[in-house]
């Protein structure tokens, strides 16, 4: 995606703070993947959130990020994290059991490359997991460009517009459709295992007003159980790597 922008525009917020929605996530990922003494890759790891939590299920976890002042914050309490774009992995064919790209591909240069490199290093038998934002979902959670200026906040329907004006909103970010998902995987010796939807985990709404936050969780995760569950925020996508 474009660098031009201010860093945290680009790059987008890998999670800081751990809270209800990521508990809720990596539960999700522990119901298709076990995480038990494998050998973990997580890829746009920021401050090492997710790193930190795997840490709890196996002593080998790593972590990728471009940003080296969010790298040097997590290499200070972590073992393993180091400067690298997602679509060149300093790591040999088949080193890692699972490979887990958090909200990543929709920043990066190329998400067709990062997704091959993500395969690369994957061991026969290894699953990557992908969570990336649904074009479907109502809001543009990334902020938009007004000609030349950046508006975070909010944005309803962006993602419903055509490419071409869609992305004049959102040069710095993807969104991504069904088919879009499955076209990553073209050609990469790769089965989809799992691919469904998640909303939100709405923790600034239940931070404000516990009520709303409630009455939303409950709503909209009885969605996810039904063909509504295709206007989630994001996709998640578990994909095992074939024996040969």
């Amino acid at each position: 995606m474009a660098t031009s922008e201010p860093k945290w525009i680009a790059l987008g917020h890998p999670s800081y703070v751990w809270r209800f929605g990521q508990d809720r996530r990596l539960n999700l990922v522990r119901e298709h993947v076990s995480l038990d003494a494998k050998r973990i890759l997580d890829v746009g790891c920021g401050i090492g959130t997710y790193v930190r939590k795997f840490r709890a299920f196996s002593s080998e976890v790593y972590g990728v990020d471009v940003d080296h002042e969010k790298v040097t914050e997590a290499g200070a309490s972590l073992p393993n994290v180091v400067v690298a774009p997602a679509e060149e992995l300093p790591y040999p064919d088949g080193f890692f059991d699972v490979v887990f790209l958090h909200e990543v591909i929709e920043h990066v240069h190329s998400d067709e490359k990062a997704i091959a490199e993500a395969v690369r290093v994957m061991s026969p038998g290894g699953h990557l997991v992908i969570f990336a934002p649904n074009r479907l979902y109502l809001f543009e959670t990334h902020g938009i460009y007004l000609g030349k200026r950046y508006i975070f906040k909010l944005v309803p329907l962006v993602n419903y517009l055509p490419d071409a004006l869609r992305k004049r909103f959102c040069p710095h970010v993807r969104a991504y459709t069904s088919g879009d998902i499955r076209r990553l995987f073209k050609g990469l010796p790769v089965d989809v295992v799992a691919h469904s939807y998640v909303f939100p985990g709405f923790d600034n709404i239940y931070s404000r007003n516990k009520t709303l936050g409630v009455v939303l969780r409950r709503m909209l995760y009885f969605a996810e159980t039904t063909p509504l569950q295709v206007f989630g925020l994001s996709h998640f996508v578990v994909a095992r790597k074939r024996a040969n």
